[in-house]
């Protein structure tokens, strides 16, 4: 049975458990009594155990397992949840989302068991329930053997053998390999009884070989059997050992057997019986010589079985999985069926008005009806497949609170996370990319943000230090604000940090306004912390998160005072694919311009022209203005037009503006942006290209390098 089919689906609902799982045990940190909360956590944990047994990652399985026993003690009552057990869980938990990670990007769960974290949830089960716990597994191991010789119908000993399978276990008992018959009674409640066979026969191909089953593998797959099938088993494993991994699995009641230390006798049968034997034979070999075609990829040599890594798991046959999935709610599906089908008619009427028009010598009275009956459709469609795209920033953002509470452990700072907004959607494209940015910012208000205890107190602020993530929509845009009520930024620190690197100069710095200094924060390399860390000081992480947003599209703003907090405000734009844009001309080619990022559409006269630093800029409405002359810019041949008056488009980034100057304006227009791939060598400011109506290119210009 293939299993690397349902990869992607594995991955992402692990992810899901894995989210579940540490949203619910931050909440048992601090409501340890709280019976919901441990219910679920014990379910997502369940889950993600049986979902890595199909799977065939036992690594995985195994520490899920042993996950879930620690906690069921706290499920019946048995013990409370410790802050020894909440580390250790979030220990499994992040452990279980390497074996995640390396599944998706390398196809296999790796090497590493974490044996220290397994060690840690026994000592913690043992310390406080030591004599049941040894006693159980020494009860469960004696009871096969005894309920094997208790019950003397079961289903193992009335298997008929035939020559071949008789000669086979003569032959691996000769060789000093174990054979356990052992019927397997799989619990009557349970729903997917074939499942459950199956992942008992994957739990046991790392131990040896499994040469018949009874009722055979097809029928067992097909669910023609009841809630008990037998299997014959040559290994090297003990039996406690085979028992045991059966047992492993989910929802399998008991499993008992024995160990056959000879083949058994053949049967004697009747005559008319004898007639058919040979018939019968070769129909039972070729059903088993197709099973062990159909397994021979997945089946280890005999001589391998005491190793207990499968020589090939499902997940090393396929790629890596990169999650690109979005799920959509079924009536945005509808609407856009809908929409389609009105596309369609859309289309017929086109047809219709251009087939009058032929009849008619190129008049048609309803040709521009249609034009505009079209235009709503596309808009509409349009709308609907950026809604289809959207998802709630919540996927992004729910992992914070974790990552919050481990600084705090790590720093030593009391701290609290305020998250609002979470249901803010942005487009799955903008989701996949704004992770990282916003983590280093949080890590940034903890580290570098927040003051220490102490001098909290000595400030009149509370011990807790407060960082607060709040997102937003704000007209085609979506802000994310990322304050804290620590420090604030030290302005001169910064300044004199800048001098003492060799940033800039002295006089430099004597000119320099406070948010040119507090730029200097987000050049690659720069740190103020005194010292390095796991968390901060190697210079790495400001460059990264405006280099990120600004690729996205967006732009960083920060406001910061000195002994009252830090607040970094993100905007990004809603999404990447299709937007509303201003066409520009420059002599004979056309521009495009992101309409978000406009302020307004100005004529200057030359003669109002000023020189700063010998750079020309306008002074319009109590601003200062720098001119960008596109022209110049992106080296657009011919000559520009000599005229006494300029058109001007103001554009706007955070607090900055810039005026680009154009030969003409052409108007406002909806486009689909291209990308024009890493190969083509641009200039910077060029964002992309979009294809007009007319089939013409026209290149999309980033107002943000320019501002």
């Amino acid at each position: 049975m293939d299993v690397s089919q349902y990869l992607e689906i594995f991955i992402e609902e692990s992810k899901e458990h894995l989210q579940t799982l540490n949203d619910q045990i931050l909440i048992l940190e601090n409501e340890p009594d709280n019976t919901d909360t441990i219910n679920e956590i014990f379910r997502a944990a369940h889950s993600l155990k049986g979902m890595a047994g199909t799977m065939g990652y036992t690594r995985m399985q195994n520490l899920t397992h042993h996950m879930e026993d620690a906690f069921s003690e706290v499920r019946s009552g048995k013990m409370k949840a410790t802050p020894t057990l909440v580390d250790l869980l979030f220990k499994c938990i992040d452990a279980i989302e390497a074996y995640v990670d390396s599944i998706a990007s390398e196809g296999s769960e790796g090497e590493d068991d974490h044996n220290d974290i397994i060690d840690g949830l026994n000592a913690f089960i043992k310390g406080e329930e030591a004599a049941p716990a040894s006693a159980a597994p020494a009860a469960s191991a004696s009871s096969a053997p005894e309920a094997s010789s208790a019950n003397a119908d079961v289903q193992y000993k009335s298997i008929k053998y035939a020559d071949f399978e008789r000669h086979a276990i003569d032959e691996a008992i000769g060789n000093g390999l174990k054979v356990y018959a052992i019927t397997v009674y799989i619990d009557p409640n349970c729903l997917l009884k074939a499942a459950r066979a199956f992942l008992v026969f994957k739990a046991l191909e790392p131990m040896g070989e499994i040469i018949k089953s009874e009722p055979s593998v097809q029928d067992v797959e097909d669910e023609k059997f009841d809630f008990e099938f037998s299997i014959v088993l040559l290994t090297e494993a003990s039996f406690d050992k085979v028992v045991a991994a059966i047992k492993n699995v989910s929802e399998i009641k008991d499993a008992v057997g024995e160990e056959l230390k000879e083949a058994p006798a053949a049967e004697k049968e009747p005559e008319s019986a004898q007639a058919e034997a040979p018939k019968a034979s070769e129909e039972v070999k070729k059903t088993e010589e197709k099973k062990e075609e159909e397994s021979a990829d997945n089946k280890p040599a005999v001589k391998e079985s005491g190793n207990n890594t499968p020589a090939t798991k499902p997940g090393a046959k396929s790629k890596p999985v990169i999650n690109r999935s979005v799920r959509v709610d079924i009536e945005k599906l509808d609407v856009l069926m809908n929409l389609v089908s009105e596309l369609i008619i859309a289309k017929n009427g086109l047809v219709s008005a251009s087939a009058d028009m032929t009849e008619n010598g190129g008049h048609s009275s309803n040709f521009h009806e249609q034009i505009e009956y079209l235009e709503r459709v596309t808009t509409n469609l349009h709308e609907s497949v950026m809604k289809v795209r959207m998802m709630p920033i919540e996927s992004v953002v729910n992992k914070f609170p974790r990552m919050i509470r481990d600084l705090s452990k790590k720093l030593d700072k009391k701290m609290e996370l305020y998250m609002t907004g979470e249901e803010t959607e942005l487009d799955r494209t903008v989701i996949d990319e704004i992770g990282d940015p916003l983590m280093h910012l949080l890590r940034n208000s903890a580290d570098h943000g927040l003051e220490s205890a102490d001098v909290r107190l000595k400030r009149g602020k509370p011990e807790v230090g407060s960082i607060f993530l709040n997102a937003y929509q704000d007209g085609n845009n979506v802000v994310i604000e990322v304050r804290d009520d620590g420090n604030g930024i030290d302005i001169e620190k910064v300044r004199q940090k800048a001098i003492d690197k060799g940033t800039i100069t002295e006089e430099q710095a004597a000119v320099m306004t406070d948010k040119d200094v507090v730029d200097l924060l987000f050049r690659p390399s720069f740190s103020t912390a005194e010292k390095i860390s796991d968390v901060s000081g190697r210079g790495v992480g400001l460059d990264v998160v405006k280099s990120k947003i600004e690729a996205l599209g967006g732009d960083v703003e920060v406001k910061t005072e000195f002994g009252v907090g830090s607040t970094f405000i993100i905007r990004l734009p809603l999404t990447l694919a299709i937007i509303q844009a201003l066409m520009v001309q420059l002599g004979d080619e056309k521009y495009a311009i992101a309409l978000g990022s406009i302020q307004t559409l100005e004529s200057i006269n030359v003669s109002e022209i000023k020189y700063v630093h010998a750079k020309e800029v306008i002074h319009l409405r109590g601003s200062v203005i720098p001119l960008v002359r596109l022209r110049d810019v992106l080296k657009v041949p011919g000559q520009a037009p000599d005229t006494d008056v300029l058109t001007v488009v103001i554009v706007k980034k955070g607090d900055r503006m810039a005026g680009l100057v154009v030969d003409n304006l052409i108007g406002q227009l909806e486009i689909v942006i291209k990308s024009l791939g890493k190969y083509i060598k641009i200039n910077r400011v060029i964002s992309g290209a979009t294809i007009l109506g007319d089939g013409e290119v026209a290149l999309i210009i980033d107002a943000n390098a320019l501002v």
